[in-house]
């Protein structure tokens, strides 16, 4: 399966991940709603199986593998944490898992993929190094490949989270969503039907996603460079798909990321990491876009460095 999922999809893909996924919470915070001027309601994929999103679609796609494909095991390439959520659902269903990770990828993730027993394959920290590597993984296991974010199934795993902020929250006027890959943004925009705007959130510093969705076409020599390790990813051929035409894409400086980051640490006691911060710092950034109105915000993930908070280091001087 890899045309564009639909909201039947979705409803699949909850059944079948249903005893497996966590049903995470929605939180309020009176005194964040004060400080953005609109009533928000937090999705929680930070207290997901794995600490993030990742997981939903992750699960989805290897549940919906037939016995025969299952056997071969599963093949993907990741920095952290769709690496990590592949290998859990891999453990799950009994069958093997190879991750291929860059040089470079956070410790707290790479140690998240090792736990669930996966096998990491090492490579270089540059997009034809990983594609070239995955395709050997492939031919010499003849596993299936789970993209990270370029696959209906697992587009219509991610689409479960928004799923369940409508069945939680009643009367949303809009929901945001941080924007990578746009897997949980594709998935978030298609759960909701047509029933309500959906906005992306993006670093300004690795804003290929506004770029293209402005443009209508996709930018793939964008430069990134951003703290947020989970939103570095260029736009899909499919994920592009889903999107064009029917999302804005909202953006935030590095500072106001961490801002915003830290905001929800003292404010909520959540443990985020800097991707989830976005969409709030994007709507503390556009207070006028979404003054009065009720919102959902689905924080995606909450695997952090402790030693490496962006709040203790230096990194953000030059930024």
């Amino acid at each position: 399966m890899n045309s564009i999922p639909d909201f039947d999809d979705i409803l699949l893909a909850s059944r079948r991940t249903a005893g497996h996924v966590v049903r995470t919470p929605v939180l309020r915070s009176s005194s964040l709603d004060a400080a953005a001027g609109c009533e928000m309601h937090f999705k929680c994929e930070n207290l997901q199986r794995g600490g993030a999103f990742k997981f939903r679609g992750a699960c989805n796609a290897v549940f919906a593998l037939d016995d025969a494909a299952a056997a071969r095991g599963v093949v993907t390439q990741s920095s952290g944490n769709h690496g990590a959520a592949v290998a859990m659902a891999c453990r799950l269903r009994g069958i093997p898992a190879t991750v291929v990770v860059p040089e470079g990828a956070a410790r707290v993730k790479l140690d998240a993929i090792a736990r669930q027993g996966a096998t990491i394959v090492r490579c270089a920290p540059n997009q034809a190094a990983r594609d070239a590597t995955t395709a050997q993984v492939l031919r010499d296991t003849g596993g299936t490949l789970i993209h990270p974010f370029d696959d209906a199934r697992v587009i219509a795993g991610q689409g479960t989270a928004a799923l369940e902020l409508l069945e939680q929250v009643d009367g949303l006027d809009a929901v945001i969503a941080p924007i990578s890959g746009g897997g949980l943004l594709s998935g978030t925009l298609l759960a909701t039907a047509g029933g309500l705007p959906v906005y992306g959130a993006e670093p300004e510093q690795a804003a290929d996603a506004h770029a293209s969705l402005t443009r209508g076409a996709r930018v793939l020599d964008w430069p990134i460079d951003t703290l947020c390790d989970g939103l570095r990813a260029h736009l899909g051929q499919l994920t592009f798909q889903v999107l064009n035409g029917k999302v804005e894409v909202l953006l935030a400086s590095e500072a106001e990321i961490v801002a915003a980051m830290r905001l929800v640490w003292e404010r909520m006691k959540l443990v985020i990491e800097p991707s989830s911060a976005v969409p709030l710092a994007a709507i503390l950034r556009n207070r006028g876009l979404f003054a009065g109105r009720k919102v959902g915000v689905i924080l995606s993930g909450g695997n952090v460095d402790l030693d490496q908070l962006p709040w203790t280091r230096q990194s953000l001087d030059h930024r």
